[in-house]
């Protein structure tokens, strides 16, 4: 069912069921009001007649069968006048129906039986005699029922009108979302650029907002594929272009240059490994899949982890210092992703500091924050480098990495609500990551 069927089915309910009760009101208030206009006809005809028998001639005291015309007594047609004595003497009548006589014992409106059919009678009382006037129920009806034929029938007519009027306007108000629908097929399938509609209603405005958001999200994730094929297709050739020139060589020599050449590619293998697990990471943190396993670590046992995960059996040369008001509160990110930002940040330091020196990591807690402190003793970098730090690939001249540990973290960073500086000294880089706690 469509929106706007089922729009103008409900509207249309409500519309036509408020009408109904609205009419069935009016009708019931207009079906009193003739009643009631009826009855006092019938109490206007009764003094009247009274006014006109106090000019005619005295009445004979035993006057049953004694008629006037209605005329005479200025009787409205259809209605019926009978003039009676206190004793019950019909002494007047307006015509000779009913044939039966009208009950005038009790005064006032009354109901009854007059030739098997209804009438409605008034008694009124003048002098020493008795005035009744009455009409058929069955003519009171049917003036009644014709009466309400013709309100009915504009009621009818107004709500019909109301209707197609509904009907009209519901397909108006839902022009915009034709023009969106319309929009998107005339659209090319590898199109992505935000929907431009003018006049849009400020109702559909959060819609249209949030499809130009797909549209973005669609974008960077394609963005983020095609970089990553882009970055994948770049930076393995050169790996695996190596891996096979040295088994190239291993192949044709023998003895200490075929060992030499095994070890070449076996580092290059090594180093493509490296590459394609970064990559993936990579991957994974720019595009926002879970990472959360339910563990949960504290400061220093990331920070533990992380410095035994550091590139082979180079983490003996990593010193940490723990204060001793460290706070125990487990940090507020995936564990995963807490030890892997740490873990890069060593393994850069680890690689630009000489064998004989260590990488120091040092922990302070900041308000319900925590801080990794980590400190080489390289060459440093120089300031204009600093803001490179963190691009995709990017190496200085000295570095032997594949130029993604440090843009891994920065994905981190952005992902978990984390903040990372650089501060480059002559002694050294120092690096500071720091990372929200949970709250105890």
């Amino acid at each position: 069912m469509s929106l706007r069927l089922r729009l103008s089915l409900t509207l249309g309910a409500a519309f036509a069921l408020i009408w109904a009760l609205a009419a069935a009101w009016m009708l019931s208030d207009l079906r009193n009001q003739m009643m009631f206009s009826l009855d006092q006809r019938l109490v206007a005809s009764a003094r009247m007649v009274a006014g006109l028998l106090e000019q005619l001639p005295t009445l004979p005291s035993k006057g049953e069968g004694t008629h006037f015309s209605a005329e005479q007594l200025n009787i409205p047609g259809g209605m019926a006048c009978q003039v009676s004595s206190l004793r019950g003497e019909i002494l007047a009548r307006s015509h000779n129906n009913p044939e039966q006589a009208l009950e005038a014992e009790k005064m006032g409106f009354h109901d009854q039986m007059i030739d098997d059919a209804p009438w409605r009678s008034f008694t009124l009382a003048r002098g020493d005699v008795r005035i009744t006037t009455a009409d058929r129920q069955i003519e009171r009806e049917a003036l009644n029922m014709s009466i309400l034929l013709a309100a009915s029938v504009p009621v009818g007519v107004a709500l019909l009108g109301c209707l197609c009027l509904l009907w009209l306007g519901i397909g108006q108000g839902l022009a915009p979302l034709n023009r969106l629908r319309e929009a998107l097929m005339r659209r090319n399938a590898d199109s992505l650029e935000p929907l431009q509609l003018q006049s849009f209603p400020s109702e559909l405005k959060p819609l249209l907002d949030t499809q130009n958001q797909l549209f973005q999200r669609i974008g960077k994730t394609i963005e983020r594929e095609r970089r990553l094929t882009g970055d994948a297709a770049h930076e393995l050739r050169s790996p695996l272009t190596a891996i096979k020139t040295h088994l190239q060589v291993a192949r044709m020599t023998e003895g200490s240059a075929r060992d030499q050449s095994l070890a070449r590619a076996e580092e290059g293998a090594d180093r493509l490994h490296r590459t394609l697990e970064q990559l993936l990471l990579l991957a994974r943190v720019e595009g926002s899949l879970s990472f959360d396993d339910g563990t949960q670590y504290s400061a220093e046992q990331v920070a533990r982890l992380a410095i035994a995960d550091a590139t082979g059996g180079e983490r003996l040369r990593i010193k940490l210092h723990l204060p001793a008001e460290l706070s125990s509160a487990p940090l507020q990110m995936p564990a995963v992703l807490s030890i892997a930002a740490l873990r890069n940040l060593l393994d850069n330091a680890l690689r630009h500091t000489s064998e004989d020196c260590a990488v120091e990591l040092r922990l302070e807690t900041i308000g319900n924050r925590v801080r990794f402190v980590v400190r080489d003793h390289g060459p440093g970098i120089a300031p204009d480098d600093l803001q490179h730090l963190t691009q995709r690939f990017w190496r200085n001249g000295q570095s032997t990495g594949c130029g993604l540990g440090l843009a891994i973290v920065q994905a981190i960073v952005q992902r978990c609500d984390c903040a990372l500086h650089f501060d480059s000294r002559p002694d050294g880089l120092r690096v500071e990551l720091t990372m929200p706690l949970q709250s105890l």
